[in-house]
């Protein structure tokens, strides 16, 4: 398992949590999800043979969230 910090632009609703929160847990791979809405990150635990750090970032860059930078251990 593997744990990804996602830093993103400010967020600027609470509405955009729920849309993050709710399109990544459905990936396959992805165990948990947790957007930190003061900070602007996304944490994230994912098996990384079933879904790679990269394809969640470009999930949520689609989903209109930039991602500034990615970090993964």
């Amino acid at each position: 398992m593997k744990k990804g910090v996602f830093s993103l632009e400010p967020l600027s609703c609470p509405t955009c949590i729920k849309k993050i929160e709710s399109t990544l847990s459905k990936m396959d791979g992805v165990q948990e999800v947790k957007v930190l809405f003061n900070s602007n990150k996304v944490r994230t635990q994912f098996d990384e043979e079933v879904v790679s750090a990269d394809k969640i970032q470009e999930t949520i860059v689609k989903l209109g969230y930039p991602v500034v930078s990615q970090k993964v251990s």
